[in-house]
């Protein structure tokens, strides 16, 4: 799932294998998305994971860098680096709704486009994206409006019959019988590393859990440390992406917990619903 071989890979970032790669200058060489983190006890089925976790890691990176390039500026008010700004939260709510099921009517500021950066990892990093009704809501709701044909086509080639069979998903890209499909990201911290009146390039450091639970699943649920870098524009109201990338890390030590089974991950993911995150 590959589009620009540079480090461009899949549905997580190219079109058709089932590695993420960054492009060129986006990720200093590193893998965009290749491969979750693993503690040295799930070191057995890491192959598998590499080929299956990484399936929900980053979807259209190379189609989305495709579109204008790194550093321009959106419009209006004079580009301003930002500095490392605190995590901490700002206690301002986010937004009063959702639009297709993801937050939307973020504020035009520095912490409207953190909060939306946020929420954009989230439901590009999901298990919805590789479902085809949910995906075009996705696109069209994330995205700003010039870039969505062009991805639209580019997402439907790369979520082909093809490669959901081969991370177990079929052609609507549910799971078989018995077995559940997650992919949930939670973004640890955001930073804003460019801003001007109409655009903004942030970065959300983001962990997850990604793979299948099941009894005879070949691609366990493990967790993974990513960042993902968003160009963001101010359009039609909102802050809408225009292309992001992805690379590894920062990572933690894993802890030594005790690895849960498989049904206990499914009813987590059935029982426990998300976020809607705010800056």
């Amino acid at each position: 799932m590959s589009l620009d071989d540079e480090r461009n890979d899949g549905p997580y970032g190219g079109s058709g294998e089932t590695r993420t790669r960054l492009p060129e200058g986006e990720g200093g060489g590193q893998d965009g998305y290749g491969g979750p983190r693993r503690s040295g006890r799930s070191s057995s089925r890491s192959l598998v994971t590499v080929v299956g976790v990484v399936v929900l890691l980053i979807a259209a990176i190379a189609f989305a860098n495709r579109g204008g390039e790194e550093g321009s500026s959106g419009g209006g008010g004079g580009d301003k680096k930002a500095g490392a700004d605190p995590t901490a939260a700002s206690g301002e709510k986010p937004v009063d709704g959702k639009t297709a099921g993801i937050p939307s009517g973020f504020a035009k500021s520095e912490q409207g486009v953190q909060s939306a950066a946020s929420n954009y990892a989230v439901a590009l990093v999901s298990a919805d994206i590789l479902k085809p009704a949910r995906r075009t809501e996705i696109v069209r709701q994330i995205f700003v409006p010039d870039r969505v044909d062009a991805l639209e086509q580019e997402f439907a080639k790369t979520y082909s019959k093809e490669f959901l069979t081969k991370v177990g998903l079929d052609a609507n890209g549910n799971s078989a019988p018995g077995e559940t499909y997650v992919s949930r990201t939670l973004p640890v911290g955001t930073k804003t590393t460019a801003y001007a009146d109409t655009s903004a390039t942030v970065q959300v450091w983001c962990t997850g859990a990604f793979g299948t639970a099941g009894q005879k699943t070949t691609n366990p649920v493990s967790n993974d440390w990513f960042t993902m870098t968003f160009k963001l524009r101010w359009s039609g109201g909102d802050w809408k992406v225009e292309r992001y990338s992805s690379k590894d890390g920062p990572s933690p030590v894993n802890g030594d917990n005790k690895v849960s089974t498989a049904d206990e991950i499914a009813k987590a993911v059935q029982e426990y619903g998300g976020f809607t995150y705010a800056r």
